[in-house]
């Protein structure tokens, strides 16, 4: 007797301090039609060159917080004054219809969506952490950026050291390298998480 064989989507959420290597990785899988990526809402100004829609959904504050309290966000923080959230809504959309979805997220934001209270969620989450090799290369890798002054790069230093202190949370950790290494792993990731017996819907 044959059967058919389906599945629901995976949430692949990656986190990373800054410098290790995350928004290199995650444009590399956005070129792909391998993931629906998340887009994320803020209610801080759009910057030069950012593209509503494609970095971030633009909120005013006011329409955020309604939304905040109809319940239609996965995650949301404040982080530096402005508000940042995942609308729920197009994700769940996403993984019932089989589609994986990417949300590029810090470890706050990673934290909340791994303790929902939503069990199709947990069931769908893969959280991948992104490690530097060590503090004197995530150093080098901010000072090659060239766009922040010593002092500033001393501050995400030492945030990025207590972010790493995340990394055991995760279910997966990835040892970043180059580019082509971290693409590598992760696809390794992803790979073993598509074909996970529970995954599996059998018709």
């Amino acid at each position: 007797m044959s059967s058919r064989f389906s599945r629901y989507g995976i949430l692949f959420v990656i986190s990373a301090p800054s410098g290790a290597g995350k928004t290199t990785l995650v444009d590399a899988l956005r070129k792909t039609s391998e993931f629906v990526y998340s887009v994320s809402c803020t209610t801080r100004p759009a910057r030069e060159g950012e593209a509503e829609g494609e970095d971030y959904q633009f909120l005013a504050e006011s329409e955020f917080t309604a939304r905040v309290r109809a319940g239609e966000f996965l995650e949301h923080a404040q982080v530096h004054g402005h508000y940042y959230g995942t609308l729920l809504k197009p994700i769940v959309e996403n993984l019932k219809n089989g589609r994986d979805v990417l949300i590029d997220i810090d470890t706050q934001g990673a934290a909340n969506i791994r303790t929902s209270k939503d069990e199709f969620i947990c069931q769908a989450l893969a959280d991948v952490f992104i490690m530097p090799p060590d503090v004197d290369e995530l150093r080098r890798r901010l000072t090659k950026r060239g766009t922040e002054t010593a002092e500033q790069i001393e501050a995400r230093l030492a945030a990025a050291i207590s972010e790493m202190e995340s990394w055991m949370k995760y279910r997966y950790t990835i040892i970043s390298r180059t580019t082509e290494e971290d693409l590598q792993k992760f696809r390794h990731i992803m790979n073993a998480e598509r074909y996970l017996s529970r995954r599996l819907i059998q018709k």
